[in-house]
């Protein structure tokens, strides 16, 4: 399995693993359904298909990280029907095959490269990973309870912090944990009230959002941002940030706040220049 920084952009396997969003990768993840679904549409009335459009769907779910046999499993397809759609009959010098019955075509079709779908040890993005972990750490959980949790060694614990990429193993572990504290106080459940400020202090000067500031649906895309407010990234958010206290205001609403500001002097200058002219 290539590595983040070995993956070429201009792929739906760079845009899903990686989480990267450049034009060429959302293209070719916009692609990619398409071609996805107008194959599956292939499959509702014709006895047999083309067996091209399925086959490159199972080769990009290998590339995805779903072994063959495994998507075989997922699909309940039988294995020797996936060997002959990859690699032909070597036994009999057959070529892969050519056409392939819907029904397992619509079966393998119907697997999608997700989360769920993928094998333990394969490496994905570590955005969402990383931001579950410090909103829990911001809520007050320090760091050594966290790697507890987790069955974790502290300084393994910390590598995920930082790691541009986790196995899923890592990601489904986090994702428990913060479905388990993410409503809960620390102080509730065995840390002190000095390992609790500390911890939250510590979080607080790096910028961390709290558990709140984050969607469940856009948290682990890398293009998104926390929402502090309610009103972040907006032209209100930085009063916002003042007005409940919540400081510094974060990257977005100074942004915004400063292209409001540039916007309303270049409408001033307009009508001086119209009445110069």
């Amino acid at each position: 399995m290539a590595g983040v920084s070995e993956r070429e952009h201009g792929t739906y396997v760079k845009y899903k693993l990686d989480g990267c969003r450049c034009y060429p990768c959302c293209f070719a993840d916009s692609e990619y359904r398409r071609n996805r679904e107008r194959a599956i549409a292939y499959g509702t009335w014709q006895p047999f298909v083309d067996a091209e459009p399925v086959r490159a769907h199972v080769r990009s779910l290998m590339e995805f990280g779903i072994g063959w046999k495994r998507l075989a499993a997922l699909a309940g397809v039988p294995t020797g029907a996936m060997s002959k759609l990859l690699y032909g009959d070597q036994r009999r010098n057959m070529a892969p095959s050519k056409q392939i019955r819907p029904r397992t075509a619509a079966a393998l079709l119907a697997v999608e490269p997700s989360l769920e779908n993928l094998g333990s040890v394969v490496a994905v993005d570590a955005t969402g990973t990383r931001r579950r972990l410090q909103a829990l750490i911001r809520a007050g959980w320090p760091k050594a309870q966290l790697a507890k949790r987790m069955g974790m060694l502290p300084s393994n614990f910390g590598d995920v912090l930082t790691r541009p990429q986790v196995t899923v193993r890592t990601v489904r572990a986090v994702m428990r944990l913060y479905d388990e504290l993410w409503q809960a106080d620390p102080r509730e459940h065995g840390v002190d009230n000095q390992a609790y400020s500390r911890t939250v202090n510590y979080a607080s000067k790096l910028g961390w959002a709290p558990v709140g500031a984050w969607d469940d649906d856009t948290i682990d895309d890398p293009a998104t941002v926390p929402d502090w407010t309610g009103k972040c990234g907006t032209s209100d958010g930085y009063d916002a940030h003042y007005n409940m206290r919540i400081l510094p205001a974060c990257r977005p609403c100074r942004d915004a706040r400063a292209a409001h500001r540039r916007e309303r002097r270049r409408a001033g200058r307009v009508p001086r220049m119209a009445e110069a002219a």
